[in-house]
């Protein structure tokens, strides 16, 4: 009697191979159809999402809203996506550029780095709110006083972080101001305007 080979021959490598496509094509056969076109539509997949949501109340812009959430999904997302104010942008998703600075409860917050799902019950500001009905806020008027525009994208959240910035008491100089504005990363180079534009507003005495 001839002892088993240590190694497989390659006529065993092409039957095991050969079992195992069998097998895999069975189970295939197996599942049906409408299944197979669920799972390559994504369909399992937002009726997962459907049964995940979480109930979220809070406060936007001085608006209550009622509504359900991915736990998944970032304030930032959910600001942008469900509640459609675009006026937060979406930079580098990371918290690294500050251009998703909102406030909530007075405090600014990268939204990008924040679950929605932990602002229960709390209340939001973001650009959209900031000014009152066609008065822009002083912050505002400052920046187009200065034109500390540039490109526009990042400039929400640099109003948001000017805002926050004088709120805090840390408007007092201007090396002060590039401190505590540094989490806020312009790309056009327009920090002198910018706060040329918070002294504008600290030195002026308005509420903010």
């Amino acid at each position: 009697m001839n002892p088993e080979p240590d190694t497989p021959t390659g006529h065993d490598e092409a039957r095991r191979t050969f079992l195992k496509q069998s097998s895999l094509l069975t189970a295939l056969a197996l599942v049906p159809a409408p299944v197979v076109m669920a799972a390559a539509e994504g369909f399992d997949e937002r009726v997962a999402a459907a049964f995940e949501k979480i109930p979220l109340s809070l406060k936007v812009n001085g608006v209550k809203h009622k509504l359900a959430v991915e736990p998944r999904a970032t304030l930032l997302d959910f600001l942008r996506e469900q509640l459609h104010l675009t006026g937060t942008k979406k930079g580098c998703d990371y918290g690294q550029c500050g251009a998703c600075t909102v406030h909530v409860d007075g405090q600014r917050v990268n939204s990008c780095l924040s679950f929605a799902v932990m602002h229960d019950g709390q209340e939001i500001t973001t650009i959209e709110g900031l000014a009152d009905g066609d008065q822009l806020h002083p912050m505002q008027e400052a920046f187009v006083k200065h034109d500390g525009f540039q490109c526009g994208y990042c400039t929400p959240g640099q109003i948001m972080s000017a805002v926050a910035c004088v709120r805090e008491g840390h408007a007092g100089t201007a090396d002060e101001i590039r401190e505590y504005m540094s989490g806020n990363i312009c790309r056009c180079g327009a920090y002198a305007n910018i706060v040329a534009a918070i002294q504008d507003v600290k030195g002026g005495g308005q509420k903010v």
